[in-house]
C-alpha cells in the first residue's frame, strides 16, 4: 500500500494522480463538480471563510436572487463533522454554482476571471479530482467519480495526467517547488 505512494515534504501522494489521464469536459459533465448530490458541500479552509466573507457582495452580482436570499439568511458554509464546507442546495448545487448554456460554473471563479476580486475559490475546488485526507498529515489522492467518465476519456485523448491537470493548484497550494520535487519524484 505505501509503494502507492511516494513522500514530499511530509505529504504523502498517491502515485494515481500521475498515472491516471484526466481532462475535463464541460460539454459532457455540465459541469458535474459543483452539483453532484450528496449530504457533503466542498471543504473549505478556515481562511478561505474570511476571504469569501470579504468578497461576498462581488459575487453576490453573479448569483441567482434565490442564491442570494440563502447565503443571507443562513450562510453560505457549515460545520460537519468538524470539517468546514461550502452548503448546497437540495443536497446537489453548490451555493455558488451559476449556469451558463446549461454548464454549472463557479461564481467565485467567473468573478476572479471577470479580474473583479483576487481570490479565485476554495483550494479544494481548484485541486478536484484531487482529494486531500489528513492521516496524522496531508495525504493528497486522486478521488474517481463516475460524474467524471468524460474528463477520463478525453484525458486518454490529451494524455494529460491529473497531476499536469491539477498543475496551477497544486503550486497554489503547496508552492512551485513542491510541484517540481513531484514531478520529478513521480518520474523517477
Amino acid at each position: 500500500m505505501l509503494n502507492d505512494f511516494v513522500e514530499i515534504d511530509n505529504i504523502l501522494i498517491n502515485k494515481d494522480i500521475a498515472s491516471t489521464n484526466f481532462t475535463c469536459d464541460l460539454k459532457a459533465c455540465k459541469g458535474a463538480c459543483c452539483t453532484m448530490p450528496s449530504e457533503f458541500g466542498a471543504p473549505l479552509l478556515k481562511e478561505e471563510i474570511n476571504i469569501i466573507d470579504n468578497i461576498l457582495d462581488v459575487v453576490y452580482e453573479y448569483l441567482p436572487e434565490t442564491n442570494v436570499k440563502m447565503i443571507k439568511k443562513s450562510g453560505y458554509w457549515e460545520d460537519k463533522f468538524d470539517t468546514l464546507m461550502v452548503k448546497s442546495i437540495k443536497k446537489r448545487d453548490c451555493v455558488f454554482a451559476i449556469y451558463e448554456n446549461e454548464v454549472a460554473k463557479c461564481s467565485i471563479e467567473k468573478a476572479y476571471f471577470d479580474k473583479r476580486i483576487e481570490f479565485r475559490k476554495p483550494i479544494s475546488c481548484h485541486l478536484f479530482p484531487i482529494r486531500i485526507n489528513d492521516f496524522g498529515g496531508a495525504v493528497l489522492r486522486y478521488e474517481e467519480y463516475d460524474e467524471c467518465a468524460p474528463a477520463l476519456k478525453k484525458g486518454l485523448q490529451t494524455k494529460i495526467s491529473v497531476l499536469e491537470f491539477c498543475k496551477e493548484a497544486l503550486e497554489r497550494a503547496y508552492g512551485i517547488n513542491f510541484y517540481q520535487k513531484l514531478i520529478d519524484k513521480m518520474r523517477s
